[in-house]
């Protein structure tokens, strides 16, 4: 009986063996999979300064360099505006880079051959080398503070200036930039709740483009293909509360967020109504709408709005002055009866 016993324990222990090997396999195969987001994770930035925020992270082994950082100072230096967008001293592209300083940190980090501060990857990992660098001066200098708002500073004012006040410069400017975006930082921390877009091609990319505009305010003839800007009042349009809210709201109106959503695939022109005529000899009945297909609706015989289909009945869409970007049923996106139809760029 005791052998038998014995030999059922050693039977039982090999199995549990096994299990646990089974168990911490599958938990590392988990882990592989899952995707690197560094630390806090990343949410509410535009796709296409996502991977490279996450890339310049990568980079850093300092471990106060998060990407949620990059993604407030980002939005702090330009509003997630591409291109070249400059600045009334000078300063250059996404992440508002100096000449001088750019010539110091600047690499081809996109592979297409130059290093240029108005390109995104290559503005995005330089940003985020610069501030690996200062973050590592500034634990190394013995300045007591936050080493990431020390870092910040000299980002904006300069290492010099930073060393000279033995902290944050009494700048006003400074003082500022460095308040906003450690307080905004937040915001860019979590897991990414944009939509979960299946495929590729132009309409999944289209769509999977303005998801990373979730939340942008709305601005009437505000907004194109570089991303948010102001825009303007005409016609009872932009108004808020009596005032023309669109000259002082950084955001897109409906037709823009269309345009820059597709604008790597398809130039699409600037309004809806524009939108539909170049695009209406593509049309898709409403069972066959699929991701980032376009929906129109009209009133009076004038196209007045468009929203990207995003699947399950629903639209994502720029609705009108004071509401932000957002996803709704398609049945309630505008009047049903405005309904004038899809087409497909």
């Amino acid at each position: 009986m005791k052998a038998v016993k014995g030999c059922a324990l050693a039977v039982l222990a090999l199995v549990l063996g096994l299990l646990m090997l089974v168990v911490s396999v599958v938990a590392d195969n988990d882990a592989q999979a899952a995707p690197d987001t560094g630390g806090g994770g990343l949410r509410g930035v535009p796709e296409e300064f996502r991977r490279w925020i996450l890339q310049a992270d990568r980079e850093c082994d300092a471990p106060e360099l998060t990407p949620a950082l990059l993604a407030a100072q980002l939005k702090q230096e330009s509003g997630f505006r591409t291109g070249n967008v400059r600045s009334p001293v000078g300063a250059q592209g996404p992440a508002q880079f100096m000449p001088g300083t750019w010539a110091t940190w600047g690499r081809d980090a996109d592979g297409n051959g130059r290093s240029d501060p108005t390109d995104t990857g290559d503005a995005v990992v330089a940003q985020g080398r610069m501030m690996c660098s200062l973050i590592k001066q500034a634990k190394a200098s013995g300045i007591t503070g936050d080493p990431r708002a020390l870092a910040l500073a000299g980002y904006n004012a300069g290492w010099g200036a930073v060393t000279q006040h033995h902290g944050i410069p009494p700048y006003r400017e400074t003082r500022d930039y460095v308040r906003l975006i450690m307080t905004s930082m937040k915001q860019f921390e979590g897991l990414d709740t944009t939509l979960q877009i299946r495929g590729s091609g132009a309409g999944p990319d289209a769509l999977r483009k303005a998801s990373g505009r979730l939340g942008t305010p709305y601005s009437y003839g505000g907004g194109g293909p570089a991303g948010p800007s102001t825009g303007f009042c005409d016609d009872g349009n932009g108004y808020l509360g009596g005032r023309c809210a669109a000259a002082t709201t950084v955001g897109f109106d409906c037709s823009s967020l269309v345009q820059y959503a597709y604008w790597e695939y398809r130039k699409l022109p600037r309004t809806a109504a524009a939108q539909y005529n170049a695009t209406s000899d593509r049309p898709v009945a409403r069972a066959d709408l699929k991701p980032g297909d376009l929906l129109f609706w009209r009133k009076r015989g004038k196209i007045y709005h468009v929203a990207l289909y995003a699947g399950d009945g629903k639209v994502l869409q720029a609705p009108r002055t004071g509401r932000n970007i957002e996803v709704a049923p398609m049945t309630t996106a505008m009047p049903a009866s405005d309904y004038a139809g899809a087409t497909r760029p």
